[in-house]
């Protein structure tokens, strides 16, 4: 306490080194100090110091004496310090922080996901620092250092809760454990304890709770519980929680909440920010209601564990989560055992929030390249699958089949109430052709989107769920990019730290076809726009048969950034967002997509297609489809009923193009009394070339 650190920079906890000016350019180790007052705790009392979030190693002092050396970003880190706050009431807590540059990509040492590796995050960035507050708290003899709750069964008569707590106790004794459930407690039991750390589990029936659903399917009910520990009979610590009672389930790619069955809308998102310390719980909530107006009703939290403030915000909204762990691309043989003991972390964190339905170990745990966007020319189809399939996922690799194999055990072993992927985006291979879901960047990494439909009837396993799938497009927020130079941008610049997939981009909207930078702008988005759209279209209309959902890559941009996202990173919206809002509504009509143009004399057939996620029939259901070109139209009438979740085909309209150059556009038309849809496809009719 005597050391002088009056001439040390004052910086902001929670935050990252990185965001003040003199540490701009660091990547650590850093040594942050802070003196306190705190009052010399009572008979019987303890006192902790508690990191919040820790960004990524830490060793820790207080007054001189170690106390620890913490390693993960998102799980909470305490140590007693009750002997240290017995001395005096003066203290010094100095910790010293590494977050490492993941030197070699293919082979990562840190359980930091998205953060340090991340196509839509420059490369460069180091998210190093204290990003959650750190407190100091006092309990009586037995602290509740974690909680686990989980659902393990409901429905509307009755529902079973399991608990698991880790309790830290100061000497031999029985304690006396008290759970309430939404103002109902139960019988207090008796538990004995040993010095040190205890392990107790215990379950509690639920009678006619309140279930919670997603928001697609019905009320996301929300209740709230406390555990208490009470030592001769003074309440010793207590922990709340807000849970919900409900089941999850996943068959053959299917998911199903509470037994309901439901065709799964989502949306990747990756960090809120680069820098998840200097978020406010606002701007995530307000992203979690964007995908909910937009539709979604999934939101995938990509290759992160994000801030606590988005779990209770889907919670509250009724979005359903899949919860990747911070696996992304190759890691060394070196982290099995902090990889195990994270996720064990994770599921005592996050375990308790109902809208998490899924746990994934690793994204796409393949080595790849140094650098993302590295995919050299575009492919077709066949090529990329074919290279992805032989050369990447036939031979047993550490990362998928050790490491992952490892995780998901240890995701089994924690929670046994949810669906646990061992990996994401993982081709069917040998020897049993078991994938799981696919990531499909047709349209990108190939040379066209247009085969979907042929590669799902011809391989269905690649489309029973599609993980991701997209196209980059320039924000209208692109202050990073000095548009005066166009077309001479720094095209360097943009790949090495603003994300751009420069080989794809110039492959599918080439900056050379165009005289401004807002036109290849505009164009850019109306591609991803375009993609999007006839993408989810498709996915759809495979509804059940054999394709269970889908997840649009991603929500939104964490920096500035030519990305994937619907909105920028000052969350204006692109193009893309509007067409893909109205790609899930929950009424969709759908025609076999036109070519971008057609012959004069070409004979047509195309199916047309009604997609229903409501859950009740449509009656008396009128379809109109109109065909239209310059001076002439043709129309089709048809009528009947619409099964509720269903895919119905309405029929084929069947025609001539006409020998009138010019636009050619298909307008579909649905009305009932219970639901209605529109949509509109267009070509155009040209020459051959």
């Amino acid at each position: 306490m005597a050391f002088d650190d009056s001439a040390w920079a004052q910086i902001a906890v929670p935050g990252h080194w990185r965001s003040h000016r003199d540490f701009a350019a660091s990547d650590g180790p850093m040594l942050y100090r802070t003196n306190f007052d705190y009052p010399t705790p009572a008979h019987g009392e303890r006192v902790w110091v508690v990191f919040d979030g820790i960004f990524y190693q830490a060793d820790v002092w207080l007054d001189g004496a170690y106390l620890g050396d913490p390693e993960g970003y998102f799980s909470p880190h305490s140590f007693d310090i009750t002997a240290l706050a017995r001395l005096e009431e003066s203290h010094a807590l100095a910790v010293e922080l590494n977050c490492a540059p993941q030197g070699d990509r293919r082979n990562k040492r840190l359980i930091t996901g998205a953060f340090q590796h991340d196509s839509a995050i420059d490369p460069s960035w180091n998210p190093g620092g204290i990003w959650q507050p750190v407190r100091v708290e006092t309990t009586g003899p037995v602290r509740i250092e974690k909680l686990r709750v989980l659902c393990r069964d409901a429905n509307v008569d009755r529902a079973d809760l399991q608990f698991v707590a880790q309790l830290d106790c100061d000497a031999n004794q029985t304690v006396r454990i008290r759970t309430t459930v939404g103002g109902y407690t139960d019988r207090e039991r008796e538990q004995p304890l040993a010095r040190g750390s205890n392990e107790v589990s215990w379950t509690l029936g639920v009678n006619n709770p309140t279930l919670w659903w997603p928001w697609s399917l019905g009320e996301a009910g929300l209740t709230n519980i406390t555990v208490e520990v009470a030592v001769e009979h003074a309440i010793s610590d207590r922990v709340e929680r807000r849970i919900g009672f409900r089941t999850v389930s996943l068959n053959d790619w299917v998911f199903s909440v509470n037994g309901e069955r439901l065709f799964v809308k989502g949306v990747n998102y990756g960090p809120t920010t680069r820098a998840p310390g200097e978020v406010d719980a606002a701007v995530i909530r307000r992203d979690l209601e964007i995908a909910k107006d937009t539709g979604f009703d999934l939101v995938r939290v990509h290759s992160h564990i994000a801030s606590p403030a988005l779990y209770d915000a889907a919670d509250e909204l009724g979005l359903m989560i899949w919860q990747d762990f911070p696996l992304h691309r190759g890691y060394s043989r070196h982290i099995g055992d902090q990889a195990s003991s994270q996720v064990r972390e994770a599921v005592d964190l996050l375990a308790h929030h109902p809208s998490i339905i899924a746990w994934c170990g690793h994204n796409e745990p393949f080595r790849g390249s140094q650098r993302d966007g590295e995919h050299g020319e575009a492919q077709t189809v066949a090529e990329h699958f074919e290279i992805k399939t032989a050369l990447g996922q036939q031979l047993p690799s550490w990362n998928r089949t050790l490491l992952d194999r490892r995780v998901k055990r240890a995701f089994e072993q924690a929670d046994d109430t949810r669906p646990v992927i061992a990996h994401s985006g993982v081709l069917p291979h040998l020897p049993q052709l078991n994938g799981t879901d696919t990531h499909l960047y047709l349209g990108w990494h190939t040379n066209t989107d247009r085969e979907l439909p042929g590669l799902a009837a011809s391989l269905p396993r690649l489309v029973r769920f599609v993980g991701e799938f997209g196209a980059q497009s320039v924000p209208d927020s692109a202050d990073f990019i000095d548009a005066s130079m166009w077309p001479n941008l720094d095209w360097d610049q943009l790949e090495a730290h603003f994300g751009l997939d420069r080989a794809a981009m110039e492959h599918h909207v080439p900056p050379r076809r165009f005289d401004t930078f807002d036109e290849w702008r505009l164009a850019t988005q109306a591609y991803q726009s375009t993609l999007l759209r006839f993408h989810i279209e498709t996915l759809r209309r495979l509804k059940y048969s054999p394709t269970g959902g889908f997840c649009v890559s991603q929500l939104t941009d964490p920096q500035p950034a030519i990305s994937w996202g619907l909105l920028d990173s000052s969350r204006v919206p692109k193009l893309a967002l509007n067409a893909v809002a109205e790609a899930v509504r929950p009424l969709i009509i759908v025609a076999d997509r036109l070519p971008d143009a057609v012959q004069p004399g070409l004979a047509m057939a195309l199916d047309i297609h009604v997609v229903s996620d409501l859950r009740v029939p449509l009656a008396d259901a009128q379809v109109d489809v109109a065909l239209r070109w310059k001076g002439g139209a043709h129309e089709w009438h048809y009528a009947g009923d619409i099964h509720a979740d269903s895919v119905s085909r309405v029929g084929t309209v069947r025609f001539v193009v006409p020998a009138v150059y010019g636009r050619l556009e298909l307008d579909l038309s649905l009305t009932s009394p219970d639901g209605a849809a529109t949509n509109r496809y267009s070509t155009t009719i040209a020459p051959a070339v």
